[in-house]
């Protein structure tokens, strides 16, 4: 158990490393780049698992469509459009739509047809439409350039939201592996415990007390109180929480472990974006909503 443990840990430390280097120090093109491999990869893992539970997906029309909404996104904000951002993410999906219909009028073999439509929509909005949010998130508050950094505030909020919901899977992980015994969702996820749960909270909430510290409440032109702090650090663990466990549904689903072995001792991609995927759209819209720009 120790081994796993250790190994898993390392693996998210390294990995919070990087992704927390390149918010900081890299170019918005390399960020989009890296941020385009990340959702093919997951994107990949995502329909290898529907096709595991029996269901054929159209992965590269899908793929194809995840890429052109996380790209078109980026370049509508790097140069200076986001005032259209909604309404053409909107467009983008609705075109996704329109080409998955198209493609299964000219499918004559496919028993599945409702199935694969759907599975490969979910596909598209389970994956680049949720994780888009991180563009929005990185890109809305400060004027940017595709050649250059991000703003100060899409840098410094990205690095929170991944500190505080990564530091929680791991706080979750060890203490549920340490002292875990009251089951929290046996029928999706038999390992997660109420022990675990409340360990993840509380070092999410230790760690987004940090940061709120270090930073003075001060995250570029947003102002974050330290009730806003005490708020975030409980409820993004929740959320991380519930994209995990959505995680663990599909693969059930699907009779997999992992969705993958990239990452060692935490399995695919998938794996280890499934909490971010749904404490970013939360994330955002609090910002959006309840920080005031100074």
């Amino acid at each position: 158990m120790m081994p796993s443990i250790n190994k898993r840990i390392y693996s998210g430390m390294l990995l919070a490393g990087v992704l927390g280097l390149a918010i900081v120090k890299a170019p918005i093109s390399i960020i989009c780049a890296g941020l385009l491999l990340i959702v093919a990869i997951a994107m990949l893992e995502f329909y290898a698992m529907m096709r595991q539970i029996g269901v054929p997906v159209y992965k590269y029309l899908g793929i194809t469509g995840g890429l052109s909404l996380i790209g078109i996104s980026f370049c509508v904000y790097t140069f200076n459009y986001g005032v259209y951002a909604s309404e053409i993410e909107l467009f983008i999906l609705l075109m996704c739509i329109t080409a998955v219909f198209i493609r299964q009028f000219f499918q004559q073999l496919n028993g599945q047809p409702v199935q694969t439509i759907a599975c490969t929509l979910l596909g598209i909005l389970y994956i680049p439409f949720l994780f888009n949010f991180f563009t929005k998130l990185g890109l809305t508050w400060d004027r940017v350039d595709f050649f250059h950094g991000a703003g100060l505030s899409g840098r410094l909020l990205c690095f929170y939201l991944i500190a505080v919901v990564k530091s929680s899977d791991i706080g979750a992980f060890v203490v549920g592996s340490w002292i875990g015994k009251h089951k929290l969702f046996p029928r999706l996820s038999p390992k997660k415990t109420w022990e675990g749960f409340f360990g993840g909270m509380i070092l999410g909430l230790v760690v987004s007390l940090l940061l709120f510290l270090a930073a003075n409440g001060h995250f570029g032109n947003k102002m974050m109180t330290l009730t806003d702090a005490v708020i975030l650090g409980l409820l993004l663990p929740v959320f991380g929480l519930g994209g995990d466990l959505i995680e663990s549904m599909f693969k059930r689903a699907a009779g997999a472990k992992d969705t993958g072995a990239i990452v060692p001792g935490m399995g695919g991609l998938l794996d280890v974006l499934d909490s971010l995927l749904v404490a970013v759209p939360f994330f955002y819209f609090y910002v959006l909503w309840f920080l005031p720009t100074i």
